[in-house]
């Protein structure tokens, strides 16, 4: 079996299941200029969703905090890894106004790894959901923090703002994991995701995510899975991996929308109390379908 590791500078041709219409809207100028005026970045542009026509037309975003830069360079995202600039003081202020501008109900706040900064960047998340429920009281807020590189003071400095849902990614299964993201680490990411739960209970839920069609096997994810609940993770999203460019890794096969089905069926056997699973599924798209019923401690 073709592997992540592969070096293919040729992409396969694309499913009908993930073509798309561009949408005509003109809610997706308007939030693009929004975003524009308020000169915030989103990572629906700078990772390339392919989903960024729909939620932008829809007066939606994933807002992109602590810059534009990442001091990571993962093999499968296309977010621009160079020296990080400053952070920007009003910057969280400026994402509360584009929340309370656009009327959002669920927010999320993600941001690049900031592996330059003492806390990863963990005190701006602290600030950003500070302010954004200043602004819009009552509005759920999601964050999808990068690993901290497992600090407890930095992940203590996020849930003291008290988001209600804490997302990070596990990604890709054990074995692809250091050609998939060399800088991170399969067991560092659930460790994130279990002190999270340990430290807030029933308090919050957490969430993790996984690209497929990198070469893992269906048995690699279904432990992967297990993995995840055994941290204490509550909501899994499983998605088509797309490669950016031809210099990230390649593709190794399109997933049939009829296994993504079986895969929501045996995590949701597993205890997961929310499962988004499909071939155009990101960790943030339709985020707020998922209501907040009272948490249960795992």
């Amino acid at each position: 079996m073709e592997t992540a590791e592969t070096n293919v500078k040729t992409r396969p041709r694309l499913p009908e299941w993930l073509r798309m219409p561009l949408p005509t809207a003109d809610t997706f100028g308007q939030t693009r200029g929004l975003l524009g005026e308020l000169k915030l970045h989103t990572v629906c542009e700078s990772a390339k969703c392919p989903n960024h026509w729909e939620c932008w037309s829809k007066g939606t975003a994933t807002f992109m905090i602590a810059g534009d830069r990442c001091t990571r360079a993962c093999g499968f995202c296309a977010v621009d890894t160079s020296k990080p600039l400053p952070l920007e003081a009003d910057e969280p202020l400026r994402v509360a106004e584009a929340t309370r501008r656009m009327k959002l109900k669920h927010v999320v706040i993600t941001a690049v790894a900031r592996d330059d900064l003492k806390d990863g960047g963990a005190n701006h998340f602290r600030r950003t959901i500070e302010m954004v429920r200043e602004l819009n009281p009552g509005i759920v807020i999601e964050v999808l923090v990068p690993d901290f590189n497992d600090s407890d003071e930095a992940i203590e400095s996020v849930l003291a703002a008290s988001p209600h849902i804490f997302n990070h990614n596990l990604e890709t299964v054990r074995r692809l994991t250091p050609s998939v993201r060399h800088r991170a680490a399969y067991d560092r990411s659930l460790s994130v995701l279990s002190k999270v739960k340990v430290r807030r209970g029933g308090g919050i839920y957490t969430k993790s995510g996984m690209m497929l069609g990198l070469g893992e096997t269906e048995a690699e994810v279904v432990t992967a899975m297990e993995d995840l609940r055994r941290a204490g993770c509550d909501i899994l999203t499983l998605g088509q991996y797309l490669q950016p460019t031809l210099s990230h890794l390649p593709l190794v096969e399109y997933i049939t929308p009829k296994q993504f089905v079986e895969y929501a069926r045996r995590a949701q056997q597993m205890g997961f109390v929310h499962v988004a699973s499909g071939p155009l599924v990101r960790s943030s798209y339709h985020a707020d379908e998922f209501q907040l019923p009272a948490v249960k401690p795992v």
